[in-house]
């Protein structure tokens, strides 16, 4: 595997190699001395043209604690606000020698074309709508914790598709896995192409939470609504958005005992989850955050110590 670009560039055996590997990873997060040696004298640059917490922060921890040397540049501090090109901000960074280049952008596409610019290792950490692989990679090891194999599972992914690189990615891993997948969302946030998709669609929530519509639910995953990237009247009112799609108190009685809730954050509470879904004991939010660490390790290490060349992944000794 020479990039992760698409959670759709990763067959069965490869997504179960990373999440193998996440597993051992995991186990470093409760050590004094959080560190391990594989990836030292490596250079990772996360090159981030968008604000993010999460992903920006878990790939630098998950690189330090493989003992890489890691470097953030953002587009405010870059040239980038000069007016300087990506191909040219990318061909300059990667021209210092870097090993790896975990990028996300604005732009669909964007780090696929880059990825063909360099010779370096690209990681897709999110490119405008299209796709977020690591996180659909850390959502299956959070599902895989609480459910163990996830195939025949049924996956519901609730809100706002359209604008959600995160729900794309993840039919393709849930699928690529053996789960079962249906989108539920109103019509204006529903995208063209979707029925291309390997899953099921819905615009009834409650008759989807229940099982009347789709059949048994084993997890929930709400998406953000992403206001920002709204031009235009996509839904009447957020309290209208809210009590037609939005995961209250009334619908977490409609799951079963078993079924985990999850959001790849950040939440807009009282939106699309309220917060007796969010700090709920159901809740997995949190466990989705330690996850990430774990999880953007393995593919860093898949990546740059040479175990991307078994398709099955080699032992880390933790």
């Amino acid at each position: 595997m020479k990039h992760l670009l698409s959670a759709g560039d990763l067959d069965r055996d490869e997504a179960l190699a990373i999440l193998d590997t996440a597993t051992q990873m995991h186990a470093i997060q409760t050590r004094e001395v959080k560190k391990l040696p594989p990836l030292r004298g490596r250079t990772i640059v996360n090159l981030f043209f968008e604000d993010s917490t999460r992903t920006r922060s878990s790939f630098e921890i998950a690189g330090k604690w493989l003992s890489a040397d890691v470097i953030n540049v953002s587009a405010k501090g870059s040239s980038v606000s000069k007016g300087e090109s990506l191909r040219d901000t990318v061909l300059t960074v990667a021209a210092m020698g870097v090993d790896a280049l975990v990028v996300r952008h604005h732009a669909s596409g964007a780090v696929q074309q880059l990825a063909g610019w360099v010779d370096c290792h690209v990681v897709n950490a999110g490119d405008g709508t299209h796709e977020h692989p690591t996180q659909a990679l850390l959502d299956a090891y959070t599902l895989r914790s609480r459910l163990g194999d996830l195939a025949d599972r049924h996956v519901v992914i609730v809100g706002d598709v359209t604008h959600s690189r995160v729900a794309r990615s993840n039919v393709l891993l849930l699928n690529t896995l053996g789960a079962r997948v249906t989108l539920v969302a109103p019509p204006t946030l529903m995208p063209s192409g979707v029925a291309s998709w390997p899953c099921t669609t819905s615009w009834d929530l409650d008759a989807t939470l229940s099982g009347k519509e789709h059949g048994d639910v084993d997890a929930v995953m709400m998406l953000r609504v992403q206001r920002e990237r709204m031009s235009g009247g996509y839904f009447p009112t957020e309290r209208e958005y809210a009590i037609g799609y939005g995961l209250s108190p009334r619908r977490l009685d409609l799951l079963a005992e078993h079924a985990p809730v999850l959001h790849p954050g950040p939440m807009n509470r009282g939106l699309e989850i309220s917060s007796a879904a969010a700090d709920g004991l159901r809740s997995m939010v949190l466990d989705q955050v330690q996850a990430g660490v774990a999880v953007r390790m393995a593919v860093l290490y898949r990546l740059l110590s040479g175990a991307a060349d078994s398709s099955t992944g080699s032992e880390v000794t933790v």
